[in-house]
């Protein structure tokens, strides 16, 4: 067991800054905050202000002093909002955190000391459990993510809306595809070598996108299950939010455009377009047509953008394999495969 005091002070060197991207967001900051500030000692706290217009950043100043102000002169999600802020810091590791997230004694050692550990360890990210069901993962990031062949996002302890009950199962350290911007652990100097995150992106699967570049790059990805926080969830877009499956259906076909090498992203994307129609057509059936006309829109959106993505594209074939299963919706809806350790 780690001892947070004992591993910062010991690699004194090594300094980390915990980051949180804030837009209006004073009631969370007066909830969650205080553990932030409690559970941190040893790393600088910045709140990165996306130019609210409540009197959040007043209340922080006030009552909490010691938390440094970061003051963007606009409100560009999570991808520009966390871009501006991180520019000028000179910490080497950042520690990208929700507003709506509960941190819990010891939540930083231990992945700060993969970090020491292993110079390709890139980014990272701690057990995130379900604030108003703590025995439950929660959906943003739960016990680390993975991606199938066509784009769709999963996790260990969560696959589509099932969220397994933590009872140890994932308690490892693990490499993992990507991590859960809700708490995104991420080396400074790795995050600048990728131009941080993709602006295009606005906010929902940038992290994923700079996950696998920075994969494609060499670095290594893990889940660090000694270390837990308590994530709220639907803060800024809540689960049932038409806007919240337009970038989630838009983002990852903008992730494969970006990160899969050659020529077999075309029948890749034919088949999830095939694949998205079919959700599409799901969510009319249950009565959702805001998420219907959601997904048409994402995909509408999506070929606006595609002739900026393709000269994004990564220029070289990787042949690199990052897809545990072919295909998650397979598994799920066919197989019915709940459960990450059935895969």
């Amino acid at each position: 067991m780690y001892r947070s005091n004992d591993i910062l002070s010991k690699f004194g060197a090594v300094k980390v800054a915990v980051v949180i991207l804030n837009w209006n967001g004073k009631a969370l900051l007066e909830r969650f905050l205080p553990s932030v500030i409690t559970f941190s000692e040893g790393a600088n706290i910045y709140l990165a202000d996306n130019a609210s217009t409540d009197d959040s950043v007043a209340f922080v100043s006030s009552e909490f002093p010691s938390v440094k102000i970061i003051q963007n002169s606009e409100n560009g999600g999570y991808a520009q909002g966390y871009n501006d802020s991180l520019k000028n810091l000179s910490e080497e590791i950042f520690v990208l955190l929700n507003s709506d997230v509960e941190v819990t004694e010891n939540w930083l050692a231990p992945i700060i000391s993969e970090f020491i550990k292993d110079a390709t360890v890139v980014a990272a990210q701690p057990k995130l459990l379900d604030l108003k069901k703590k025995e439950y993962f929660e959906y943003a990031g739960a016990a680390g993510g993975f991606i199938d062949r066509y784009g769709y996002p999963f996790c260990r302890g969560r696959i589509f809306d099932v969220l397994e009950k933590d009872t140890g199962q994932y308690n490892d350290t693990t490499e993992i595809f990507w991590a859960s911007g809700a708490c995104l652990f991420v080396r400074a100097k790795s995050f600048r070598d990728a131009n941080g995150f993709d602006e295009d992106y606005f906010t929902h699967q940038e992290e994923i996108d700079l996950c696998w570049r920075l994969k494609n790059s060499g670095g290594k990805v893990l889940f660090v299950g000694e270390s837990k926080v308590f994530h709220l969830g639907g803060a800024t877009l809540h689960s049932g939010n038409p806007r919240k499956t337009f970038f989630n259906f838009r983002n990852s076909l903008l992730n494969l455009v970006k990160n899969v090498s050659g020529t077999r992203v075309f029948g890749i994307i034919f088949v999830r377009m095939i694949l998205d129609g079919a959700a599409a057509f799901q969510f009319l059936l249950k009565g959702k047509p805001k998420h219907f006309t959601a997904v048409l829109k994402a995909h509408y959106s999506f070929y606006g953008l595609l002739p900026k993505f393709r000269k994004k594209r990564i220029k070289i074939d990787l042949n690199k394999n990052y897809f545990r299963v072919t295909s998650i919706v397979f598994q799920f809806y066919i197989r019915k495969i709940k459960y990450f350790n059935q895969l």
